[in-house]
């Protein structure tokens, strides 16, 4: 069991390491004759790229995919879909000193005591460097999708700072360095984590998702839930703790009447007063905005000093040195869009293959 796979019909298969010399993916079961170009990819990566401001790792990875299989002559042709990242800026003598240590709040530990080897450049397998994979995969999903699916990921809150949310502004996204929506809450980000960097310390982040859209059907009963394949799949992304639904932890604030979502017929469809419900029903949409949230810990590798111990079991003192991201929430949030895509394009796909007449909107059956 290799468990390096996702999904059923839309199924994602990663490889690769931090510091190997590339890492990958391969998508099967991406319907043929759609368009698919590596320029079609390469935006998603580059919102993802490290080293774009100093509130990222410094390094220096072009991340250009290339389209290794599964694509002729511009179209998708049904077959796996072999993409490919090069890496090119590694320094695994940054590592080298704590290649018998285990690093607290890493994997370290956990790999040792599962498989009795680990890759100690950068965390191996267990580096957030592999979810560049999964932001390219998320490029093709959203091809499945197609243009009338719109998925949008907004950082709205690091360490125990929130955005306001009443200044929510979905244009102000991309034109800072943190994806934030509320632009008054920018230079309060920067201050923090310029003090969080210089420290050598870290911070967490909650990143929220929103998927507008998404017919209504998707997802089944008790174990095909469509949000609980999204938030496994959130919960996959590393340095993830946590993830909501709708009001999620908040609904148990609530009253029964307050987050109900109540319904009304319009232009001969269904429309809802609210979205506490983050637009899942018994675990499948109901044709209004998917959203969800996953919180991010702080990036464990810090100068502070932490106790640990090593593989010979001596109690040591570790420190991490190298290039992080003090906050690595920020760069979470592509990520958390390309695994929203991913399981929406499966669940899409075992729908349509299920239920090909299903209706694509919350139009109601006429008698």
């Amino acid at each position: 069991m290799s468990h390096n796979s996702f999904g059923h019909l839309f199924r994602v298969t990663t490889w690769g390491e931090s510091h190997g010399p590339a890492i990958g993916c391969v998508v099967d079961g991406c319907p043929p004759r759609l368009p698919l170009t590596e320029a079609d990819l390469q935006p998603w990566l580059d919102r993802r790229r490290p080293g774009q401001s100093k509130f990222t790792t410094q390094r220096q990875e072009p991340d250009q995919v290339r389209i290794l299989s599964g694509v002729f002559e511009g179209q998708t042709t049904g077959t796996p879909i072999a993409l490919q990242i090069d890496n090119v800026d590694q320094r695994s003598k940054d590592y080298t000193a704590i290649a018998a240590q285990f690093r607290p709040g890493h994997a370290d530990l956990a790999y040792e005591l599962k498989y009795g080897i680990r890759d100690y450049r950068g965390g191996g397998r267990s580096s957030a460097r592999e979810t560049a994979m999964r932001v390219a995969a998320g490029g093709v999903a959203r091809i499945v999708l197609g243009r009338e699916v719109r998925i949008r990921g907004a950082l709205v809150q690091i360490g125990p700072h929130r955005i306001d949310r009443e200044r929510w502004d979905w244009a102000a996204v991309d034109d800072n360095p943190f994806f934030c929506p509320d632009p008054g809450t920018v230079p309060v980000w920067e201050e923090y984590l310029s003090g969080v960097r210089k420290a050598g310390s870290s911070a967490g982040a909650v990143i929220e998702l929103m998927a507008e859209g998404v017919p209504p059907g998707l997802g089944a009963p008790i174990y095909g839930k469509l949000d609980a394949d999204l938030a496994a799949a959130l919960m996959s992304i590393n340095a993830v703790k946590g993830v909501e639904i709708g009001e999620g932890f908040a609904a148990a604030a609530l009253s029964g009447e307050e987050n109900a979502d109540e319904m009304r017929m319009q232009d001969g469809q269904v429309a809802f007063g609210s979205n506490h419900a983050g637009g899942v029903l018994g675990g499948i949409s109901t044709g209004q905005p998917i959203v969800a949230r996953f919180a991010v810990k702080p990036t464990s590798s810090i100068l502070t000093p932490r106790h640990s111990v090593d593989r010979l079991g001596h109690d040591i003192e570790v420190m991490t040195k190298g290039r992080h991201d003090p906050c690595v929430g920020i760069r979470a949030v592509p990520v958390g869009e390309a695994m929203l895509a991913c399981v929406l394009a499966d669940h899409l796909l075992r729908h349509r293959a299920q239920n090909p007449d299903a209706p694509t909107t919350a139009r109601l059956p006429r008698n």
